[in-house]
């Protein structure tokens, strides 16, 4: 028996005496899929108009050598990050990542331009997520895209929405797994606008429009995602978290909650258990928002623990799909991969490592002490032996042994790229 092993067996032991199966807590943590966001590889730029500069409030900083040049490298860097980390996920795609030599634009694209990327997920065993790119394009340059008063942009940027729920449906039925697909729109104004109404009013005819396509629901999860704010659009912006959480709730389209597109003091943890009163399902952007939407790494910090106990102590897994959102180009891009991802599987498995019943128990009768005491105790409980255990038995590295795998790896690979 290896000493993880034995320090699993104390561990168990432990977590036992306070009613807590591990091994039922593990079985039902491999169950959780995690979509990794793959512009984390190449900073968001895409392989679609390589020459356009990036706009639209997105922005990648650093310039850390080896990203990924085109599909072929991401899905490399992919792979290597997976390998590394323990369960079966999914990689969530933006339109601009197609893999074709065609001359095609974004209201041309089709789903037989994403057919690399199916056949490399039923390879790997990997899901996929979809979203479609509404920026970075000289069709969103005004500030505006599908809410925009120029009816030929408008037009443009509903055609792309409704391609990119085809491409995701393709993806759901060639993968026999839902696709989610999400969007986001960087509509809005630098300075204070006049007219507060009509841009939104806009917004919602041409999403009525976009959701107007039919498309079978086992195969695509349509969601919308609202911004606080964006750079250029800090005065408003159209997909405000009340238009977004308006028309989900009307429309029964998932709401996307990300962590870092509300004001520097709220939180998403205590919107999951509400917003889930009145929409169907959730897509979480888990990103960590460092001044305001500054999309760092993902790290073990206190709202990534609250996030994880959201969603376990109230039952709220089977509706929510848990995504990741960051872009930082300052560190190896593999390990950013890897370090976001596991610390989101940890926190989820701490989470599944408390005593929910009992704790609700205390609640209910008014013993607000005990409920205090037990939580604070947990804190310090062997978490970490359960955590090591896992990574062990689904055959990834322990601890921080993935890291020297990684510096190998960009020695051997991501630095001989052009």
């Amino acid at each position: 028996m290896s000493n993880v092993s034995k320090a699993y067996e104390i561990a168990k032991e432990v977590y036992a005496g306070i009613g807590v199966d591990t091994d039922q807590a593990l079985e039902k943590l491999k169950s959780i899929k995690i979509s990794l966001n793959c512009w984390q590889g190449d900073d968001l730029n895409g392989f679609l108009f390589q020459e356009q500069s990036q706009n639209g409030g997105i922005q990648a900083t650093g310039n850390y050598p080896g990203k990924a040049g085109n599909c072929a490298e991401l899905r490399q860097d992919v792979e290597k990050a997976l390998s590394m980390i323990p369960g079966n996920h999914k990689l969530s795609l933006h339109a601009t990542y197609t893999d074709t030599e065609e001359k095609v634009d974004l209201d041309t694209l089709e789903p037989r331009h994403f057919d690399s990327w199916i056949q490399w997920a039923k390879e790997k065993g990997v899901g996929l997520d979809f979203n479609a790119t509404c920026f970075s394009h000289p069709m969103a340059d005004t500030g505006f895209t599908i809410s925009s008063a120029d009816p030929a942009i408008r037009a443009f940027w509903i055609e792309h929405c409704k391609i990119s729920r085809k491409i995701a449906e393709h993806m759901g039925k060639e993968l026999n797994e839902r696709c989610v697909t999400n969007f986001w729109f960087p509509d809005g104004y630098k300075d204070i606008p006049v007219d507060r109404v009509g841009p939104r009013m806009r917004m919602k005819t041409a999403l009525d429009e976009v959701f107007s396509l039919p498309i079978d629901s086992r195969y695509n999860l349509d969601a919308v995602e609202s911004k606080l704010f964006g750079i250029g659009k800090e005065s408003y912006t159209v997909g405000s978290n009340e238009f977004c959480l308006g028309y989900a709730a009307q429309n029964h389209v998932a709401l996307t909650l990300d962590a870092g597109h509300f004001h520097p003091t709220e939180v998403i943890s205590d919107k999951i258990p509400t917003v889930l009163l009145f929409v169907d399902e959730l897509l979480l952007h888990v990103s960590r928002p460092v001044r305001w939407d500054s999309d760092h790494v993902v790290i073990m910090d206190d709202e990534l623990a609250a996030i994880a106990q959201s969603l376990i102590r109230n039952d709220l897994l089977a509706r929510t799909n848990i995504g990741l959102d960051f872009f930082d180009a300052s560190i190896n891009r593999t390990a950013a991969w890897v370090i976001g991802t596991r610390n989101t599987i940890k926190a989820l498995l701490r989470a599944l490592l408390e005593p929910t019943e009992a704790l609700m128990k205390l609640e209910l009768a008014g013993d607000y002490t005990s409920r205090l005491a037990m939580l604070e105790e947990l804190k310090s409980y062997p978490f970490a032996a359960v955590w090591d255990y896992y990574c062990e038995a689904m055959g990834v590295p322990v601890r921080e042994a993935w890291l020297s795998e990684i510096k190998d790896y960009e020695r051997e690979v991501q630095f001989k790229r052009g």
